[in-house]
């Protein structure tokens, strides 16, 4: 029986290479939802390719022209965010593809947890800014929720078959594109330079991210509530190639990696397989073109965002809901040239410095958290 599988952010990079593996296997996966924020024209390509019961586009100023343009095929066409959210929980779909940016994914997850849907997870934000009521609905609902990321792929990947006790799981990090820019001119980089990643090719937010290491202070936090992990035993080293994605050490001192191109076709194909594996477009691996593979310890001065998030997942309540939100207003106006790059950390610890930390959080809580927490960000 075909998989009914609703992507929510399906112009984004995940989402676009989700819809790739989807229209490669329709022996195995039937297309019934896909969602944009605002690429109507991408998205009623997508819909022509996949033709899905129905599509969503958020931004409700785009429903009239996508709506002319799928005119003449019998798909739905609807808009608005609540829209996005019933999208992954609907009756007709078994798995949720959250390949949402942002603050944005977290109550399209929920929802779907809520209506026992298994979520394939790229929505990092979903887990960092409330992870804990993430993983206790999806316990409640015994829904599974399977990483995309890359990181948390490998970790899966290679904790399949095993019952041992683990020692610590070890994350990669490029380091991002700036990596190599003297400390003196981070001050001075531009969002073009910060923008230009060496091996990945993702979305400006996420880049960004990389660069200043919140992505992987998102990936430990994430680590932690997926694999139940304290943070201690969660550690990140760089690893310029991004050949490693992820080890996992062993009581007994083994050691176990997973390696490969940096291509996300694997972890989004495994996410919507497993435990089983589909064929995807990607090459052999090169061995010949990595004759080394380098790892060094993570620079604290050059990379302050690593200690701030972790110090946030030690605080609990809603410190990294406060940090996430602050992430997303700092990244927006570094992109748009109103602040410079070191200035988004700054950023993040003057609203974690005046924002409440909530404890004990429920949704609503998070809700009016995010919101007071974007005010205090953009003062």
């Amino acid at each position: 029986m075909r998989q009914r599988v609703a992507v929510l952010g399906s112009t984004g990079s995940i989402g676009r290479q989700t819809v790739e593996i989807l229209g490669a296997h329709p022996e195995l996966f039937e297309t019934i939802c896909l969602t944009a924020c605002s690429n109507w024209q991408l998205l009623a390509q997508q819909a022509r390719a996949l033709e899905p019961d129905s599509v969503v586009i958020a931004c409700k100023e785009f429903w009239e022209p996508l709506q002319e343009a799928l005119s003449d095929l019998p798909v739905k066409v609807f808009a608005g965010e609540d829209a996005v959210a019933a999208a992954g929980a609907a009756g007709n779909v078994d798995v949720t593809v959250n390949a949402l940016v942002g603050y944005s994914g977290l109550l399209p997850t929920v929802r779907a947890i809520e209506a026992g849907k298994k979520v394939a997870l790229a929505n990092k934000e979903s887990l960092v800014v409330a992870g804990e009521l993430v993983m206790r609905l999806a316990h409640l609902h015994r829904v599974p929720v399977v990483p995309i990321d890359s990181e948390h792929s490998a970790i899966l990947q290679c904790l399949v078959g095993e019952s041992s006790p683990l020692r610590r799981v070890i994350l990669t990090a490029s380091g991002g594109a700036l990596r190599d820019v003297p400390l003196p001119e981070l001050r001075s980089v531009s969002a073009a330079q910060a923008l230009a990643h060496p091996n990945w090719s993702m979305g400006p937010k996420i880049t960004i991210d990389s660069a200043t290491l919140v992505n992987k202070g998102f990936e430990v936090v994430e680590a932690h509530w997926l694999f139940r992990l304290p943070p201690e035993k969660i550690d990140v080293l760089l690893h310029p190639q991004s050949v490693i994605h992820s080890m996992v050490e062993f009581e007994d001192g083994a050691l176990k990696a997973q390696l490969g191109l940096p291509d996300m076709h694997v972890p989004i194909s495994y996410a919507l397989s497993f435990p089983e594996r589909l064929s995807t477009p990607c090459p052999p691996f090169p061995w010949a073109d990595f004759p080394s593979l380098t790892f060094s310890e993570v620079d604290q001065i050059r990379y302050p965002a690593l200690g701030l998030t972790r110090d946030c997942l030690l605080a609990g309540g809603t410190a990294l809901c406060t940090l996430n939100a602050a992430n997303e207003v700092a990244v927006a106006d570094f992109l748009a040239g109103r602040i410079g790059f070191l200035d988004i950390v700054e950023t993040i610890r003057r609203t974690l410095d005046r924002a409440e930390n909530i404890p004990n959080p429920s949704l609503e809580d998070y809700i009016h958290c995010n919101t007071e927490s974007r005010k205090i960000a953009q003062l």
